[in-house]
C-alpha cells in the first residue's frame, strides 16, 4: 500500500471539516445528505461537522475565498467535550480576514481544570498546539460580534499556519450548530477569527446565531496535520485519521468529500460505511461497488481538537478579564435568563 506525504499546495486544494464536500469548481451546489448528517439534502459550502463547504450533511461544493477553500467536516450530531489529538505538524501559507486585531492576555497553556487534552493527545510525546485559549478566543470573537463591541485584540497563542475547523454545538445533547473550516494553512489568529464567524453565521444549514444561544454553546477548534496520500482506500484507522476522498461521479465530474477524525467513531461506522457515506455526501448516486471504491483517491490526516463550553469560557474570562484588557463587560452565568 503505497503512501506519500501530502505537502504544499496539493494539500490545500480542498477544504473540509468532519464531512465537508467540495466540487472541483469551488462553487456552492446543493447535494444529498448521508447517514448521520445534519440538515441532509441541503446545499452547503465549507463546514465542520458533516457537511460540505458551509453545511453539514450535504454534497455541496466548498466555496473559496481569497484562494482559501472552505469546507464542513462533521458527520453527525453529538461530539465530545474534551480536547484530543491525533497527529502533528503544520503547513505553510497564511490567511487574512476582514476583522481587526483581537484580545490580548492569551497564553499557549493554562487549561481550565476540566479542559484537559485527554488520552491520546499529542503524537509521540509532542506537545499539543491546540489549546483552550483558542476556544476562548473564538467565544470572544463571536461575543463581540453579536453585541457590537470592537473585535478582541491579538491573542498570545501561536500564530503558526494550520488547516483548521471551528465547530459550534448547542444544548445538553450537543447538537451541531455550525461547522466550517479550510484545508489551506492559515495563520491561527486570522484563521480562527474568520472561521469563528463563518461557522456561526454563514453555515447554510442553519440560521445565523443569536445572542440568546450563547449560554448553550460549545466551541471546538480542530487543527489538521499529517496529510498523507495512500494507495489503498482502506489504509486509515477509524478514530485516528480524518479522510478526504476524490472521485469522479456518474457524469464524469471530479468531486471531493471529507470527514474529520472523530466522525466515523462517533457514528459507529466501519471503513466501508464511512467511505460509502462520504460518496453519498459527495453526490454519488449510482450503486457503490467494491470496484468503484478502488478508484477513489484517498488522503488521510490527523487532528488536534479542543472543546470548551460557554460556562467554562465565562469562568476563564472572569478570572482573566482585566489582564486580557477586554473593554466590554462579560456576562454572568445567568446573563440571558
Amino acid at each position: 500500500m503505497g503512501r506519500k506525504r501530502c505537502v504544499g499546495a496539493d494539500c490545500s486544494k480542498m477544504a473540509a471539516g468532519c464531512c465537508g464536500v467540495k466540487k472541483q469548481k469551488l462553487s456552492g451546489s446543493p447535494g444529498s445528505g448521508g447517514p448521520g448528517g445534519v440538515g441532509a439534502g441541503s446545499g452547503v459550502a465549507g463546514t465542520g461537522h458533516c457537511g460540505s463547504e458551509l453545511g453539514i450533511g450535504s454534497s455541496a461544493t466548498v466555496a473559496a475565498a481569497a484562494n482559501v477553500s472552505r469546507a464542513n467536516g462533521l458527520g453527525g450530531p453529538g461530539g465530545n467535550v474534551s480536547g484530543s489529538s491525533s497527529g502533528g505538524g503544520g503547513g505553510g501559507g497564511s490567511g487574512t480576514n476582514a476583522l481587526s486585531p483581537a484580545p490580548a492576555g492569551y497564553t499557549s497553556s493554562g487549561l481550565a481544570p476540566n479542559l484537559s487534552p485527554g488520552p491520546g493527545s499529542g503524537s509521540g510525546g509532542r506537545k499539543m498546539v491546540v489549546s483552550a485559549e483558542m476556544c476562548c478566543f473564538c467565544f470572544d470573537v463571536l461575543y463581540c460580534h453579536l453585541y457590537g463591541y470592537q473585535p478582541p485584540r491579538t491573542p498570545r497563542f501561536t500564530n503558526d499556519p494550520y488547516p483548521l475547523f471551528v465547530t459550534w454545538k448547542i444544548g445538553r445533547d450537543k447538537r451541531l450548530r455550525g461547522c466550517i473550516g479550510t484545508f489551506s494553512a492559515m495563520n491561527l489568529h486570522s484563521g480562527l477569527r474568520e472561521y469563528t464567524l463563518t461557522s456561526a453565521l454563514k453555515d447554510s444549514r442553519f440560521p445565523p446565531m443569536t445572542r440568546e444561544e450563547l449560554p448553550r454553546l460549545f466551541c471546538s477548534v480542530s487543527l489538521l496535520t499529517n496529510f498523507e496520500d495512500v494507495g489503498d482506500y482502506l489504509d486509515w484507522e477509524v478514530g485516528v485519521h480524518g479522510i478526504r476522498i476524490e472521485f469522479f461521479n456518474e457524469k464524469g465530474s471530479k468531486r471531493t468529500a471529507t470527514y474529520l477524525p472523530e466522525v466515523a467513531k462517533e457514528q459507529g461506522w466501519d471503513h466501508i460505511q464511512t467511505i460509502d457515506s462520504l460518496l453519498r455526501k459527495g453526490g454519488y448516486k449510482a450503486p457503490i461497488t467494491n470496484d468503484f471504491r478502488k478508484t477513489i483517491k484517498l488522503t488521510r490526516y490527523r487532528s488536534e481538537k479542543m472543546t470548551m463550553g460557554y460556562a467554562e469560557y465565562i469562568a476563564h474570562r472572569q478570572h482573566h478579564h482585566y489582564q486580557n484588557g477586554i473593554g466590554h463587560p462579560l456576562p454572568p452565568y445567568n446573563h440571558y435568563s
